[in-house]
């Protein structure tokens, strides 16, 4: 007859069913698996420069899709912005209108701030409590316009070195951000079919808004911190309402018809009509 401790050995126990009852992890994504791979690159290029390995393999990455993103109306922007609680209306103006990321929001201090030039030195970025280079690795220097700079005077406090802080002047929390900003959004009546809006949708706003403004892509680019252009193409695309006016431009009259129509013009007025060859000759010219 087998003991009792033989018997509980051999009856399944609670964790041990429930730890047969896990299900398999999801499998990796491919932009976590290209994120990964990346920072395994910059170690063995580290070891090749220090002479520890020969030389870093090749590793191609895997195809992923470019992920999408929302943006806020120039009018949904400024209305978000006036309807806003005082107390976080200069914390919102500095992030659709200076394109901070949340974590360089969140580091942001009075040092780095030059309003007198108008303009902001981003050097730092916290994330979860830890304080680092914003995540291009290195500073940037981004301008204000005089919104954000008459906001940032009236909002200056005396908590402690950092702009945006707590009431013991203690850096905010990425936590501590989500509900003002709801419900900032829903005092502007500001929602969406799918989703909501994020702060670092307000980033892509300030993106957006300067590529539809035709600002070009390389000066996006050195705002927004980016260390790789491709990541500022995303703002290459232009809002439903900016396309419709475009395309209007077809209909108006070509610079070929306006160059000749100036040439006729001005032989009005000097006393004779060029004839349609001399018109032809000039527009091939």
């Amino acid at each position: 007859k087998p003991s009792r401790s033989r018997v509980r050995q051999d009856t399944p126990v609670r964790p041990a069913l429930n730890a047969r009852n896990v299900p398999s992890p999801e499998p990796l994504s491919a932009k976590y698996i290209n994120d990964t791979l990346k920072v395994l690159h910059k170690l063995l290029a580290l070891a090749q420069e220090q002479g520890v390995v020969p030389h870093v393999p090749h590793v191609k990455g895997l195809k992923t899709q470019k992920p999408s993103f929302d943006f806020l109306g120039f009018a949904e922007a400024e209305h978000l912005i006036e309807t806003s609680e005082p107390e976080w209306r200069p914390l919102l103006l500095v992030a659709i209108k200076a394109g901070l990321r949340q974590g360089e929001l969140i580091g942001l201090q009075w040092n780095d701030l030059d309003l007198k030039g108008s303009k902001l030195q981003v050097k730092r970025s916290i994330w979860r409590g830890v304080t680092g280079l914003p995540k291009s690795g290195r500073e940037r220097t981004v301008d204000l316009p005089a919104s954000v700079v008459d906001a940032l005077r009236t909002h200056r406090h005396l908590r402690g070195p950092y702009v945006f802080c707590q009431e013991d002047g203690q850096p905010l929390t990425s936590g501590k951000m989500v509900s003002p900003l709801e419900r900032s959004l829903r005092r502007a009546g500001i929602t969406r079919e799918v989703g909501i809006i994020g702060w670092h949708d307000l980033r892509h706003t300030y993106g957006s808004h300067l590529a539809m403004r035709g600002v070009p892509m390389k000066v996006i680019q050195e705002l927004m911190g980016h260390a790789d252009i491709a990541e500022t193409m995303r703002y290459a695309h232009l809002s439903p309402e900016t396309r419709a006016s475009a395309v209007q431009q077809l209909d108006q009259p070509s610079p070929l018809t306006l160059a000749v129509s100036g040439i006729a013009t001005e032989g009005a007025h000097r006393g004779h009509t060029p004839n349609a060859a001399a018109l032809s000759g000039s527009a091939n010219h």
